[in-house]
């Protein structure tokens, strides 16, 4: 057995800050842990189309990464990338009720193909090679996730939403801005990172998750439940934070990289099986 860890990182205010440039000391960390023979890899709520310039950035050289909250995962064959595994539902219910809630809201859909739908233009959203669509056609098709952004409404106005319009047949997560993000009933980047962790034959006790989101304590229950680390960046929100079994420095402070630096050094780990 050896002692490599899987290294499941989010992006947003875990990796990089609200301007996209790197959180300090990132990048070196990442590159250690590389030499040290550990996989390190993404997990994150962004779309492929957002996420691939963050593996080539950092030098990320992992068979595996995990994008739209667990609903795609990517798999690098060669120097290309093929969608290994998709979850896909049908968006029709949940979006009948959005609608009534939030009239004037956008909306978007992401296909199985990684396509995306939307109704009107989302600022900060990559939606190249996307079609405008009506509402209607939102739902022609099975989907791998929802988006809906109302610029009108805050956290805490999206909380009392799913609470009242009881969407429970799918799973949701409220982004570090005010955005709703609905991905398929029981998916989350915990259990798409338990598919990888099988797919590459590694010890539960040694995997590493990094998140500071709602969209992470799914992924944060899985390694608790290996018994690996799940570390909360220090600007969390409280209820992150309980589900993480450490908290770090916040993401402008280089909580990250200070976290990583606690993994094995490269001396300390065996060669790959």
């Amino acid at each position: 057995m050896t002692e490599r860890w899987l290294i499941g990182l989010d992006v947003d205010g875990t990796i990089i800050l609200q301007d996209e440039t790197m959180s300090p000391g990132v990048p070196e960390a990442i590159s250690r842990l590389r030499e040290a023979g550990h996989v390190v890899t993404i997990a994150t709520g962004r779309s492929w189309m957002a996420t691939r310039r963050y593996v080539e950035e950092l030098g990320i050289d992992a068979e595996y990464v995990v994008c739209s909250n667990g609903a795609v995962t990517m798999r690098r064959v060669g120097d290309e990338w093929e969608r290994w595994n998709v979850e896909t539902f049908d968006p029709t219910p949940a979006l009948a009720l959005l609608r009534d809630r939030l009239p004037e809201a956008r909306y978007m859909v992401e296909l199985a193909s990684g396509q995306r739908l939307f109704t009107e233009q989302l600022d900060d959203w990559t939606l190249d090679g996307g079609r405008r669509v009506t509402f209607e056609e939102l739902s022609d098709a099975p989907v791998s996730r929802i988006v809906v952004v109302s610029p009108d409404h805050d956290e805490e106005d999206f909380h009392r939403l799913v609470a009242d319009a009881g969407l429970n047949e799918v799973s949701y997560a409220i982004g570090w801005t005010a955005w709703l993000d609905i991905a398929p009933q029981g998916v989350d980047k915990g259990t798409a990172l338990e598919r990888v962790r099988g797919e590459l034959g590694m010890a539960g006790e040694r995997v590493f998750v990094a998140g500071d989101g709602r969209n992470d304590i799914g992924m944060f229950g899985w390694a608790r439940s290996l018994g690996g680390r799940a570390v909360g960046m220090g600007q969390a929100p409280a209820e992150v934070k309980d589900a993480a079994t450490e908290i770090t420095d916040a993401v402008e402070d280089g909580g990250l990289a200070r976290a990583l630096d606690t993994l094995p050094a490269p001396a300390q780990v065996s060669a790959a099986e």
